[in-house]
């Protein structure tokens, strides 16, 4: 099965603040007693979102002017905490396709690439650019160029750093490990039929 070549991301984006927002706050632990990753968009961080009474609070992701934002921008340290799947699957299931922060946690960002959902990082006063022009005009569109490692938002062009490994297997739409494992099925036979087995 052939991939999409992701080259470009462009949407509406959405700033949800802070650094060190671990895997736990983006999808709690209640949340995971699931047989598939489906519906667990809706709990995209449940617990910031609503209150103790299940109310909803005024976080931006309850706001109705980012109700079709794919992008997020966030802080230092994103996707810490543990190696829950479920954290970036969360994230995809609620529509979002690109995350900019500050850095990532390792495991994290190896599971957002193999979901084909670049995770680039960007200097903070960049940052802090980024959430006062999505701010004060949530409608802007913003564009992450992973050809020229850019973010283009209105007259802005923000230069971004993802992992060149990870880089190249978007664009060249060899994301996913388990694609690639599956459409080389012929080698593997191949070179298992020349091993010698004890």
């Amino acid at each position: 099965m052939s991939l999409e070549k992701i080259t470009c991301i462009t949407g509406q984006a959405i700033h949800v603040p802070g650094d060190d927002i671990d895997t736990d706050r983006i999808i709690p632990a209640r949340f995971m007693k699931c047989v598939t990753f489906d519906g667990l968009g809706e709990y995209l961080f449940y617990d910031v979102r609503h209150d103790g009474e299940g109310n909803r609070t005024d976080h931006a992701l309850n706001d109705p002017c980012f109700s079709n934002a794919s992008i997020m921008l966030s802080g230092m340290n994103f996707g810490c905490g543990s190696s829950r799947e479920h954290a970036p699957q969360s994230l995809y299931r609620a529509g979002f396709r690109a995350i900019i922060a500050g850095n990532f946690a390792e495991i994290f960002f190896g599971n957002s690439i193999n979901l084909g959902m670049p995770c680039v990082t960007v200097k903070e006063s960049d940052r802090m650019k980024l959430a006062d022009m999505i701010e004060n005009d949530p409608q802007h569109e913003v564009k992450i160029d992973l050809m020229n490692s850019l973010i283009l938002i209105g007259e802005a062009r923000l230069a971004f750093d993802i992992r060149e490994g990870a880089r190249e297997s978007l664009i060249n739409g060899k994301w996913d490990p388990i694609d690639e494992l599956l459409s080389n099925g012929a080698n593997i036979e191949n070179v298992a039929s020349l091993l010698s087995y004890s």
